[in-house]
């Protein structure tokens, strides 16, 4: 496979209702603003452009089928080649990988992926509706009805099983929407505490409104090349090109029904699914002992999808710790209590220390006064940009969105795009985006890279 680049990307300002726009103009939007910061115009760039991928998650927010291609019609990108991807709240995460596959591959040298969603034009009632037919509609969907439910049911198996706190949980969204304060594509800037997050309205115990992100409008956008197409479009802005690289992927999918998730022994779960930063002694014994006292892998408290999307990055990407080795994670952050068991998939930290890793202050922002008191210092902030709790999910949107902050990051153009330094990580060489469908059904992780 060849090397695969990301050189631009643009969002829209996501927004609870974006009534000024159709959802096409939502990711003219963000394209406009991806062309404009290589310095090149449409007619430039239909001449390289090699083809597209589109992705949005649901056809019912738009009572439209075969959007995408309005949204290529839109732009002007016909006739070239392009097509729809879809995998639940994934769907983003999955575009973004869609676009490096037809640049690796060698099927096209420039590709455009491009993701959105208008979810304003239903009620938050019927949308969360849409949204839960992406679970099991014969079985989990009559006992659960809507995600809010299934996540708790996770979360109280995570307390029990492992004493997390909603105390930790809550400092997931103080981190999150604080970080969001200082981004301005974000819908919810806000400075919250733990009382805010606590005293919120219970939606489905433990998580209350301030737990669980909002639906959205929005769009995003990424240009992905080969070194050839890098030289053309050098070639046509007249400059280098700051450039991204994409050091690997993974992927990984689970049962749709959650009872249907089969338990591993201790031995299996070391064959199939141990991270390469837990076969030391100290780690076996550590799980050892969680074997011993009944815990099962994957359960309802982890998400197996999640482990094994991680495990394949990593590898590809010669990843051996990734606490040490990664400068910043975009995780898919629909629940805080997702949050924190993604910690655990994707080795930051062992199942059963997520809780007190989010409270720990290693995945926080240097410089941010948070308003807690946090026992230690940044290592690896996860989030920076506000994440989906608080910039938003508009679903086709979201793992593209987390592709264009984590390039922001890695050019070193934080200020440059939000007009704030603050949420630049310092000297971020090595990024990770996270995107995860369903209860846990489809997950994807790209790993990206300064390549300055």
């Amino acid at each position: 496979m060849r090397p695969v680049y990301v050189v631009s990307g643009g969002v829209s300002k996501f927004a609870k209702a974006r009534p000024d726009k159709v959802f096409p103009g939502l990711v003219k939007e963000a394209y406009d603003y991806a062309l404009a910061d290589i310095g090149i115009d449409h007619p430039q760039f239909f001449e390289l452009v090699d083809g597209s991928v589109a992705s949005y998650f649901s056809d019912h927010f738009t009572r439209q089928l075969m959007a995408g291609i309005m949204v290529q019609d839109y732009l002007g990108l016909c006739p070239k080649p392009s097509h729809r991807v879809e995998g639940g709240g994934a769907t983003g995460g999955i575009c973004f990988q869609e676009g490096w596959k037809a640049v690796a591959s060698g099927y096209m040298d420039i590709c455009l992926s491009f993701g959105f969603e208008q979810m304003s034009h239903v009620e938050t009632w019927k949308g969360n509706e849409f949204i839960a037919l992406a679970s099991d509609v014969s079985f989990d969907y009559p006992v659960g009805g809507f995600y809010s439910g299934y996540y708790a049911m996770m979360v109280t198996r995570h307390m029990a099983e492992f004493g997390t706190t909603v105390e930790q949980l809550a400092h997931v969204s103080v981190k999150n929407h604080i970080n969001a304060y200082h981004n301005p594509y974000a819908q919810k800037r806000q400075r919250l505490t733990i009382q805010d997050v606590r005293e919120s309205p219970m939606v489905a115990w433990p998580l209350t409104r301030n737990d669980i992100c909002v639906m959205s409008d929005g769009a995003a956008a990424v240009i992905f090349c080969s070194e050839e197409g890098l030289t053309k479009l050098e070639k046509a802005a007249g400059r280098r090109l700051p450039r991204v690289l994409v050091s690997g992927i993974g992927r990984g999918t689970d049962a749709m029904r959650m009872a249907d998730r089969p338990h591993q022994s201790f031995d299996e779960f070391y064959k199939y699914n141990a991270l390469p930063n837990e076969t030391d002694d100290d780690s076996r014994a550590y799980y050892k002992e969680l074997w011993e006292r009944g815990f099962r892998y994957p359960g309802v408290h982890s998400f197996r999808a999640g482990r094994m999307a991680s495990r394949e990055a990593y590898k590809n990407a010669k990843i051996s710790d990734p606490l040490k080795e990664i400068d910043f994670v975009e995780l898919h952050d629909a629940y805080t209590s997702s949050e924190i068991q993604t910690y655990e998939d994707m080795g930051l930290c062992r199942y059963g220390e997520g809780g007190t890793f989010a409270a720990s202050g290693k995945t926080f922002m240097p410089g941010i006064d948070y308003g807690l008191s946090l026992p230690e210092k940044p290592v690896c902030p996860v989030n920076p940009s506000g994440g989906l709790i608080a910039c938003g999910h508009p679903v086709g949107a979201t793992g593209l969105m987390q592709g264009v902050f984590a390039t922001w990051q890695l050019q070193g153009t934080i200020e440059k795009h939000f007009g704030d330094p603050t949420l630049q990580v310092p000297d971020a060489q090595r990024g990770v985006i996270h995107s995860h469908a369903g209860t846990g059904t489809y997950v994807t992780v790209s790993i990206l890279e300064s390549e300055q």
